[in-house]
């Protein structure tokens, strides 16, 4: 398995209002990203809940509020013959349920490793290229001046 940090793109403060640089930023020997840190737990976490885990895995900021996580080579060979036979659909509503086992699961991972709360964990497939992304809507930082939106 591969797993690349992003290190090119900028990743937002803490709730402390560290700016990533220095020890934990994943760049100076001895620390550990926390972009890693959560691209290795959500492939054990696809491994545990589907069987199989990725073999790339990469995560990055999309703006300061949202991360996503890239999983590539998911699927098992049973869910490789479905899209194979065209069954698509069934495919994807089988991954959206066994979704729901990880959900949680992702929603710590994250909000450890990052040291902010998640409000959604947003998971989704493509069975004809077996990439899956799990989008992670994150609170506004408090020092910000934003509200969190609200959540029903």
């Amino acid at each position: 398995m591969r797993v690349v940090p992003d290190h090119e793109s900028e990743a937002p403060p803490d709730r402390a209002g560290n700016d990533g640089a220095g020890p934990g930023d994943g760049l100076h020997p001895g620390s550990s990203s926390p972009l890693l840190e959560i691209c290795n737990a959500i492939v054990r976490l696809y491994k545990m809940a589907f069987g199989r885990g990725p073999t790339h895995a990469r995560a990055r900021f999309a703006g300061p509020d949202t991360l996503v996580v890239l999983l590539q080579d998911t699927m098992t060979v049973s869910e490789r013959k479905l899209a194979a036979i065209g069954e698509h659909e069934r495919l994807r509503g089988h991954r959206l349920l066994l979704h729901t086992v990880v959900e949680d699961e992702i929603r710590a991972v994250v909000e450890e490793a990052l040291e902010r709360t998640a409000l959604s964990v947003i998971g989704g497939l493509d069975p004809h290229r077996d990439i899956a992304a799990e989008v992670v809507v994150l609170a506004p930082l408090a020092h910000s001046g934003r509200e969190a939106p609200s959540v029903p």
